[in-house]
């Protein structure tokens, strides 16, 4: 006669904090604004505004926007600022910054309007693989955000977690 087969992990009280459900679809895009600069790397004025005025910023409709300059120029806030005003419209966000400033600004989003009561006092494991980008970022704002509430802490999967915080 065979042995029963039982699946430890799913008896467990784990409770599984992934943050990949909190990853926000939608379109990524980055704005360079280097091409908008003289010789690459001085913002002159009315250089800059005429690019910025002729810009097609319809392509940014409903996506979410990085922008940042790839040369060591000395960009003014208020360049930045200016073609946030025009990108505003029809963006849903826009970031200072490269992609994954974006994706760690739209996750401390997410993380900051969340409910984590459902896991007070719980043995919480915050998962480790993701098909999805979530930033190194994301893990230590889940790691703060559950930290005073869980009874303990992991990270990874429950076959092989790594032990973060157990309260005493």
């Amino acid at each position: 006669m065979a042995e029963e087969i039982i699946n430890r992990v799913a008896q467990s009280k784990l409770v599984t904090f992934n943050l990949e459900d909190y990853y926000l679809e939608g379109l990524r895009k980055r704005l360079d604004i280097k091409e908008w600069l003289h010789e690459g790397i001085i913002v002159k004025e009315k250089e800059f505004r005429k690019f910025v005025s002729n810009h097609n910023w319809e392509q940014y409709q409903d996506a979410y926007v990085a922008l940042y300059c790839s040369t060591d120029a000395i960009v003014p806030g208020w360049a930045y600022m200016l073609v946030t005003a025009h990108i505003q419209p029809f963006a849903k966000e826009v970031v200072q910054g490269d992609l994954e400033a974006l994706e760690n600004f739209l996750y401390q989003e997410a993380l900051q309007h969340l409910d984590f009561s459902e896991y007070k006092d719980k043995l919480v494991i915050i998962k480790g693989c993701s098909n999805k980008p979530v930033p190194s970022n994301a893990y230590i704002q889940a790691t703060m955000l559950l930290r005073p509430i869980a009874k303990s802490l992991m990270y990874g999967e429950a076959c092989s977690a790594v032990p973060l915080f157990k309260r005493k």
